[in-house]
């Protein structure tokens, strides 16, 4: 393993810890300060979506300038900035400007830094490589989630501060983690590439494969279904609420979370290493399959218990697709990693918006169990066009 592969994965470590104090509860956060699905959708949507914009312009410039540290350290510190804002936020509108800004800087730093990986691996070693970021950046989302549950239940039993201020408690905590994450970043080495100073934006574009084209078509109607996490804590939540208060439904819900990255994080690599091995696309041909059976679950059962391995099911999906996406979307664009890669993710982003909009929409207006019959649809189609459209 690299060792500024290694040095990324702690960045990315040390910043989900941050992120995922913020995750389990930003849910309940925002419904305490008048949110209700819509916000949720928008908050969920919004942001990935205005930061799709920059990605593939991010990806570009550091293919084009033939460097990329500077645009993951401009992305962290952006994110981190902006999170030191979000316990102040005194209703849900304050988030959905918050959030989006958080966003724009993992959409600054998410190409350069995937490229960066893409750039320091072997083609036959990129499944590995990218699954141990995976396993990394959700190891630091299990001990996120975990202080955040550890500062609930320390506030909730030791000391008589109402439950919206222990929730900005939790937030405050988590912006000052973040910056700790720019620490090992200033130790990374990139890969020395050529400056492209003829390296045209849409000539070079339109140049990626015919592949690579179908792959995005496939990955980005699969993420109109993919809609925000949040629906699924928040179903959850509301199913515990029938038998437990709402301190005790976040705390288990919090747990549920951990369950999710626990799985996520321990399958990330071995994913990514079988992809190697036996090809990316049976790979996330499952994961869209174990992600519409995830939904189907959510749709038929309304029993506490089951969420446990619901979450488990979901943890298991993202392993499935987060490290090998990426990493097919390297092995399809040549040497434009920053590109290819900035495409990817602008196009899933892009569907991310519409996505959580009618899953809020959904949510509101029908009921809350029809959201996951639409994301079981989605899931089923993608399924049968990414084994008619995607090629290795």
């Amino acid at each position: 393993m690299d060792y500024n592969i290694f040095l990324l994965g702690i960045v990315s470590l040390i910043t989900d810890i941050s992120s995922e104090m913020i995750s389990p509860i930003l849910p309940s956060f925002i419904t305490a300060i008048g949110g209700a699905g819509i916000a949720i959708g928008l908050i969920g949507g919004i942001g990935d979506s205005l930061s799709s914009i920059i990605r593939v312009f991010s990806g570009y410039l550091s293919d084009k300038r033939g460097e990329r540290k500077k645009f993951i350290f401009s992305g962290y510190l952006l994110s981190s900035i902006s999170k030191l804002f979000f316990p102040l936020a005194a209703h849900w509108s304050h988030i959905a400007i918050l959030k989006p800004i958080e966003r724009i800087g993992k959409g600054i730093r998410t190409p350069a830094r995937d490229a960066l990986i893409a750039d320091l691996s072997k083609k036959t070693k990129r499944g590995k490589s990218f699954g141990f970021h995976r396993m990394m950046d959700t190891s630091g989302a299990i001990i996120g989630a975990l202080l955040a549950l550890l500062i609930i239940l320390f506030l909730g039993l030791y000391s008589t501060i109402e439950e919206i201020s222990i929730l900005r408690i939790v937030l405050f905590a988590a912006a000052i983690i973040s910056f700790f994450a720019l620490i090992p970043l200033l130790f990374v080495k990139e890969k020395t590439t050529e400056v492209k100073k003829d390296f045209k934006f849409l000539i070079k574009l339109k140049g990626l494969s015919k592949e690579f084209r179908s792959f995005i078509i496939v990955t980005t109607f699969f993420a109109l279904g993919n809609f925000s996490y949040m629906f699924f804590i928040l179903k959850a939540q509301i199913s515990f609420q029938k038998f437990f208060g709402i301190n005790e439904s976040i705390i288990i819900v919090i747990g549920l979370y951990i369950i999710y990255n626990i799985f996520y994080a321990i399958f990330s690599t071995p994913i990514g290493s079988l992809s190697d091995k036996i090809g990316r696309k049976k790979i996330i041909i499952l994961g869209y399959a174990i992600f519409a059976l995830t939904c189907l679950g959510f749709f038929l059962i309304n029993t506490s218990i089951v969420y446990l391995a619901l979450f488990a099911l979901y943890g298991l999906f993202y392993a499935f697709i987060e490290g090998t996406q990426r990493a097919l979307a390297a092995d399809l664009s040549d040497k434009q990693h920053g590109l290819a890669l900035g495409t990817y993710h602008t196009f899933n982003a892009l569907a991310i918006l519409p996505s959580s909009i009618i899953a809020g929409i959904i949510w509101d207006y029908y009921s809350p169990t029809y959201t996951f019959l639409y994301g079981f649809i989605i899931g089923i189609c993608a399924v049968f066009l990414a084994i008619k459209l995607i090629k290795e």
